[in-house]
């Protein structure tokens, strides 16, 4: 049963929509304006202003504006009340929020409503408690410079000014909000720069800052491609902090940029996260947490579980059932309740997905179920599980962002570590077995940002998140937020 469009979101879809800059929608300097996409029909959804150079100019100026100005001098206090009515608008609102994801996005209305709002209010929250508990700490200092003479140390943690966010295109409003929220409570101000597939609810989030009472010039957004506008922004000396979440690939060219500005940044970048069935777990219940480690917004997730290591006695076993799952699911659009599989964000990452699974079947991979494209519109790929790998495949190698598994046997605990660490990503893993003892002996010894047991992708806002090797430098949420997007002052005091 497919969902009928809430008025006010084809209100805004049909809007003519700016750039947000200072409090105000204005349109690109040069006129340019870019399409954005239904994912589900392939057709346009609505169009955007895109932003350059001079563009990132005016934004970044106004939020510098903002930071000297206003924002810097509010109290903790009335930044915790204004992201709490923030949180407050984000629910009130969600409908239309959830509704206008899914159409950009693709993803299904349940995870829209249930992520993208639910947890994004939550995070926000959360977040909000911060802006009156930042500390600084006493230091009991042992200074023998000058004999006699008496010190007083401690350090103040201040908020390290303009933040450039980029974010994806797989969790659009959520990932804005892991930037935005933890910026402003520690007193910093935001130019946000969406993902080019994906910046409407960008757009309603920085309305919904102001509505919420936010000063003008606070949080920026401005849409438009990533070779432009994305890197313009990073490159911007009036920046004091770049905070990116995409791809490795994409991630080193800001970080190089930010290099050359000695400019603060953190990425959260790509992953390719082990999934390690133990051979006394229940086949079934180790089959569906496989499932639902890769299928999860069809594999558009970082932490995508997309290499599943099954010890050998119940290997065959566990794919068979993995099978099933994956035959069963049902396909279609996001606004379709029904629907369990949904569409990719674009026609270039369907055939992307689709080009990997291919070579990978050339390369002697054995090509269980899926693989192909579904449909006629839209940008589907059916739910593809692919065993008999070898280590050095691309496909073992290199993040798909699909949804798309490679299985492969094992025998012992330690041939099981050595595979999972045989990878250039360490942002996540999950270890699946009833046995404390084997499980507490793996925990240590995977090199990955956050560790599962019996479960996957599940993250709370009180948990760093982040990666090993090149999924990544910094954590988000929990306190390592607040040290992200603060610097910390030594004073010293000789009295």
């Amino acid at each position: 049963m497919s969902v009928a469009i809430d008025p006010r979101v084809a209100a805004f879809i049909d809007s003519q929509h700016g750039l947000l800059i200072d409090g105000h929608s204005q349109p690109a300097l040069s006129g340019a304006r870019m399409a954005v996409y239904n994912p589900a029909s392939g057709e346009q959804l609505a169009e955007v202003a895109a932003a350059a150079q001079a563009d990132i100019d005016l934004a970044v100026n106004a939020a510098r504006r903002a930071f000297e100005g206003s924002w810097k001098a509010q109290r903790p206090a009335d930044r915790e009340r204004l992201l709490l009515k923030l949180a407050d608008l984000l629910e009130a609102n969600g409908e239309e929020l959830a509704q206008l994801e899914t159409l950009n996005n693709g993803q299904s209305i349940h995870l829209a409503r249930a992520l993208e709002v639910g947890a994004a209010a939550e995070f926000t929250r959360y977040m909000a408690g911060w802006a009156t508990k930042i500390e600084g700490k006493s230091l009991d200092v042992s200074i023998a410079a000058v004999p006699g003479a008496q010190y007083r140390a401690y350090t103040v943690p201040e908020p390290v000014g303009v933040v450039g966010a980029i974010v994806p295109w797989n969790f659009p409003l959520l990932m804005a909000i892991w930037k935005i929220v933890p910026a402003l409570a520690c007193g910093c101000t935001v130019v946000l720069k969406p993902a080019d597939e994906t910046p409407l609810t960008a757009l309603r989030l920085g309305q919904l800052c102001l509505e919420a009472g936010i000063a003008p010039g606070v949080v920026n957004v401005v849409t438009g491609s990533g070779a432009q506008a994305g890197a313009a922004l990073a490159a911007h000396s009036g920046i004091d902090k770049l905070a990116f979440t995409g791809s490795t690939q994409v991630g080193k060219l800001i970080g190089h940029a930010a290099v050359d500005n000695m400019t603060r940044f953190s990425l959260e970048l790509g992953g390719k996260s082990p999934v390690i069935v133990l051979d006394d777990c229940d086949p079934q219940t180790a089959a569906a947490g496989a499932a639902g480690a890769i299928f999860f917004n069809q594999g558009q997730v970082c932490t995508a579980g997309s290499r599943l290591y099954i010890q050998r006695r119940i290997y065959n076993e566990v794919l068979e059932r993995l099978v099933a799952i994956a035959g069963s699911l049902s396909i279609g659009p996001g606004l379709d309740e029904q629907a369990q599989i949904n569409p990719l964000i674009s026609a270039k990452q369907q055939k992307r997905v689709l080009q990997m699974v291919q070579r990978g079947v050339e390369e002697g991979a054995r090509l269980l179920c899926g693989g192909v494209a579904h449909g006629e519109r839209g940008f589907y790929v059916r739910p593809t599980v692919v065993a008999d790998v070898h280590a050095d495949q691309q496909l073992v190698r290199e993040e798909i962002f699909g949804p798309v598994v490679v299985a492969t046997p094992f025998d012992t605990l330690d041939e099981v570590v050595g595979l999972a660490n045989d990878n250039q990503y360490g942002l996540g893993a999950s270890i699946w077995s009833n046995d404390l003892g084997r499980v507490m002996q793996l925990i240590p010894q995977i090199k990955a940002g956050t560790v599962w047991v019996n479960t996957h992708n599940m993250l709370d806002p009180s948990m760093p998140f982040g990666g090993y090797k090149q999924s990544g430098i910094g954590r988000e949420m929990g306190h390592a937020a607040i040290e992200a997007y603060t610097e910390n002052k030594s004073v010293c005091i000789a009295y």
